[in-house]
């Protein structure tokens, strides 16, 4: 009987994440942009981002929204409260800056 290999490294899958957001192949962001207190200047930012971007394979608005979207889930449970309500904005005002009502 042969012993089964690990299958999840959570230190591995923990870096991986951490590095796609601070060096996005597609995206590159504002130092820290994630933990500013202004709903508008994350969206802003992101905005920025994506419409410069040679190198994102969706629209602006799907790259920065994904990515938004991408730190708020690799945060899970963890995201205190308050942190998660100004992400949520952060989300909303995206869509208002990109012109996506709805």
């Amino acid at each position: 009987m042969t012993a089964r290999k690990t299958v999840d490294h959570p230190a591995r899958t923990a870096r991986w994440s951490a590095e796609v957001t601070h060096h996005s192949d597609a995206l590159d962001l504002e130092p820290d942009i994630f933990k500013s207190d202004d709903p508008h200047r994350i969206a802003e930012s992101l905005k920025q981002s994506a419409e410069a971007s040679t190198r994102r394979k969706a629209t602006p608005f799907r790259s920065a929204m994904s990515m938004l979207v991408f730190y708020i889930n690799r945060a899970g449970r963890s995201l205190p409260p308050e942190r998660r309500r100004v992400l949520d904005r952060a989300k909303q005002e995206l869509r208002r800056v990109f012109g996506h009502q709805g």
